[in-house]
């Protein structure tokens, strides 16, 4: 597809992308941006990376470029790093071939497969016309060739992005099964770019979505933060429950939510699914620890039931790390994320508890302002009164001595409450003084220290 056939420009591609293909390309190798980036390139996005396909091999790569440095078992990559920006490259690699009975070794090893068909490695190298074989989805079978700005297109991918239509190269089912991952990608793309899964693309899905059960935890760790905190979160989750792929994923939060589907906490995973979608496309910070709390509260819910004032907080996080643990079997979430996750939810309690000055501690607490964020959304969906988290809110930008003066005068109102609701009354701690004789508090005498015994 000539240049003047598609809208894509070197002013929209990175510079350091551009010095990767033009030293490819003068050096004698053929040079293509390839994937993601010439899909988004043609859809007017901005790619947030710049991938490279190469006729040169990985160890050629390293030797045109001094800040290379190669990197992966089951696929063998180039990494060209410039600053904090990396280009990736890859080499062309063959098509499939008849592989062993076992499905085990051949090649001498370059390709390796297990019991399932999974993929363990793919190192055997070809043409350009056999790679774009080797790729998930049309959309992402784009070749941009530096050499004359043109497009190559061998499965009808330019047709796919223009309709926006998601549709797996080849046959779907030998494509999940060598990576069952691809389901996953296949949600998020949908989600992300607004695309449809091609009716052929999406029918096996929810036969194969077991295969995920054999996904190393933490390469699902990865996927899970791909496709929630990319700005898509609510629509990947409702993809994740319509393919039958959620109960793979977090099979305690599938069996919380079929069990009670409307009551406050699923009610809060979407809201806090949709405000994640909007931190992002703000360009707010999002973080692992706050999507996972979204995504287990329902469970830990389910378990423990609502919290009061009086809730144990050791009952609590004993619940928080039966939940996590369950959980970690699934998608290993490292403890740098579990650790805070825990702090937030136990602040919840402590929301609860306004009088005195132990309630100003919290302010300064270093988890405050998530663990303030996550009342919020407990708030939204109806968890708690909205009097509760409308106090924490005012309450913040306030002066130290207005703080003060706020918590001391809930305090003092409080205990005024007790008095009058046992004694039938509405009357404050003074008005009770005054009815007893005494207008102060009496003071406590100290005893006269005893003189140092003899010696």
């Amino acid at each position: 597809m000539a240049r003047s056939e598609h809208p894509i420009s070197r002013a929209n591609i990175s510079s350091n992308a551009l010095k990767v293909l033009y030293r490819l390309k003068d050096a004698g190798y053929q040079a293509f941006l390839v994937g993601g980036a010439v899909r988004d390139l043609m859809l007017g996005l901005s790619p947030k990376d710049f991938d490279v396909a190469t006729s040169a091999r990985p160890e050629q790569v390293k030797q045109l470029f001094r800040n290379c440095r190669l990197i992966g078992r089951r696929f063998r990559l180039a990494h060209v790093r410039y600053g904090y920006e990396i280009i990736e490259v890859a080499t062309f690699r063959a098509a499939h071939t008849q592989i062993d009975d076992d499905n085990g070794v051949e090649e001498a090893g370059h390709r390796v497969l297990d019991e399932r068909g999974r993929i363990l490695r793919d190192n055997l190298y070809g043409r350009i016309d056999e790679d774009v074989w080797r790729r998930d989805f049309t959309a992402n079978a784009l070749y941009y060739n530096i050499e004359d700005f043109s497009i190559w297109d061998y499965v009808g991918g330019f047709d796919d992005v223009r309709n926006r239509v998601l549709r797996l190269i080849g046959d779907p089912q030998t494509r999940y099964r060598e990576d069952p991952v691809r389901m996953l990608r296949a949600v998020r793309f949908a989600a992300k770019l607004g695309f449809t899964i091609h009716p052929d693309t999406a029918a096996p899905i929810p036969e194969l979505a077991r295969m995920l059960d054999g996904v190393p935890p933490a390469r699902l760790f990865d996927e899970i933060n791909k496709l929630f905190l990319a700005g898509s979160a609510l629509r990947g989750f409702s993809l994740l429950v319509e393919m039958d792929l959620l109960r793979h994923l977090f099979p305690d939060l599938a069996t919380a939510l079929a069990r009670a589907p409307d009551l406050p906490a699923a009610r809060l995973l979407r809201l806090g699914l949709a405000g994640t979608d909007e931190r992002v496309q703000t360009d707010k910070p999002v973080t692992p620890t706050f999507l996972f709390a979204i995504l287990l509260w329902p469970v830990i819910q389910h378990r423990f039931g609502p919290l009061r004032g009086d809730t144990d907080v050791q009952a609590l996080l004993a619940v928080c790390d039966q939940v996590i643990a369950a959980q970690q079997s699934r998608i290993a979430v490292p403890r740098r994320f579990t650790l805070p996750l825990r702090e937030m939810l136990a602040l919840q309690l402590r929301f609860e508890r306004r009088e005195g000055r132990r309630a100003l501690r919290l302010l300064d607490h270093p988890r405050f302002r998530a663990a303030y964020d996550f009342l919020l959304l407990r708030a939204a969906a109806g968890e708690v009164d909205d009097e509760l988290a409308q106090w924490w809110t005012d309450i913040q930008p306030l002066d130290p001595q207005a703080r003060i003066a706020l918590v001391e005068g809930r305090a003092g109102q409080d205990h005024g409450q007790g008095h009058g609701q046992g004694h039938g009354q509405g009357q404050d701690e003074g008005a009770l003084r005054a009815g007893t004789g005494r207008d102060k508090p009496r003071r406590r005498r100290r005893r006269p220290r005893r003189p140092p015994a003899a010696v």
